[in-house]
């Protein structure tokens, strides 16, 4: 059974991660992202330095009680959405870095030849959502995802494409197709908007690079936004992005949460059609519970799926300390190494 890394570790640097997850799971990683250290740890709020400097964005002083912003922006007054230009946003910068941090774990034997590095992405929606007004969001979200394309392409470049594997996290969709929190609800049109973003964000990833998406419930120090009500939701957004991305897609990571371990919440899995060669990541791995609980929960989603790996439910970066983030890792061994293997 193989292990999913969906991002963020609570690890001080790539190599402490690489040192550490290598030796414990040296059979079960298909692909390992950097750990997202640093300004990273906090997922978007990396981009908010990029969003607050920037001459044609403004700072809102009194947003209203319906805005998610954590730091409300707006485009400065005079500026036209067709003028609006963002430069480098930072994540091939950091791409590029901790890949070599990889080509050393290999050469010293951390980390086998085989595991390919994982780029994890937000998609661009998820920044501007948050951290934009609700009327200005839709105007500057072409002009940051024309940049965040533009890191995808130098990512593409710089880091050799059978080395390589790119992740879109979707967390304001999966909120937004879930439709039950009022701050984030389902919209009119809100298939064919999806539709064509999974198409432009997925057609920009070359052939031979790995594609894969998480679907995110949030994880703000740990704690999911909301609650899956069960696996419906994912199972029709998965449905989508597999019919709209127009390229094959890898992988699919869905979160369960830790008092889910009943069938309810698992069977609608039954209804998942997956095309040969697309994995399923299912993010069952608490700490709190440990080895016991994850493979209780790996027993009651393998009657209703195949074929599956497991992960956990969202990056173990925020509200973490690395002790924690260790026990985790210690975790996917302990329950994958008392597991036959199911994973493609």
């Amino acid at each position: 059974m193989y292990v999913h890394f969906v991002g963020s570790v609570a690890l001080d640097s790539p190599r402490d991660f690489f040192s550490t997850a290598g030796p414990l799971l040296p059979q079960q990683l298909k692909r390992i992202p950097d750990g997202e250290p640093g300004g990273r740890r906090l997922w978007t709020t990396f981009q908010l330095p990029v969003l607050r400097a920037h001459p044609d964005l403004a700072p809102v002083s009194d947003p209203g009680s319906h805005v998610i912003a954590l730091y409300p922006l707006k485009l400065a007054d005079g500026v036209r959405p067709e003028e609006l230009h963002f430069g480098e946003l930072g994540y091939a910068r950091e791409a590029r870095a901790s890949y070599q941090d990889l080509l050393l774990a290999r050469e010293i034997g951390q980390l086998p030849s085989s595991v390919r590095f994982q780029v994890s992405l937000p998609t661009p929606g998820a920044v501007i959502n948050l951290f934009c007004t609700p009327q200005d969001a839709p105007k500057i979200l072409p002009a940051y995802e024309r940049a965040m394309l533009r890191e995808v392409d130098e990512i593409c470049a710089a880091i050799p494409h059978h080395d390589l594997a790119l992740q879109w996290d979707m967390a304001v969709e999966t909120l937004q197709w879930d439709g039950r929190l009022p701050l984030m609800p389902r919209f009119p049109g809100i298939e064919q908007v999806f539709r064509g973003t999974v198409r432009r964000l997925s057609e920009r990833v070359p052939a031979d690079v790995e594609l894969g998406f998480h679907l995110c419930y949030g994880d703000l120090d740990g704690v999911h936004m909301i609650e899956p009500a069960d696996a419906t939701r994912m199972v029709e957004l998965t449905h989508l992005i597999l019919d709209a991305a127009g390229r094959p897609v890898q992988f699919v990571h869905m979160p369960v949460p830790i008092d889910r371990d009943d069938d309810a919440y698992f069977e609608p899995l039954q209804r998942l059609r997956l095309p040969a060669g697309t994995e399923l990541y299912l993010g069952l791995v608490h700490a709190k519970d440990g080895v016991d609980g994850t493979r209780r929960r790996i027993e009651v989603a393998s009657r209703y799926v195949p074929e599956f790996g497991i992960g956990s439910e969202c990056g173990i970066s925020r509200g973490r300390r690395p002790r924690d983030a260790v026990e985790f890792i210690r975790v996917y061994a302990g329950a994958t190494a008392a597991q036959p293997s199911r994973s493609s």
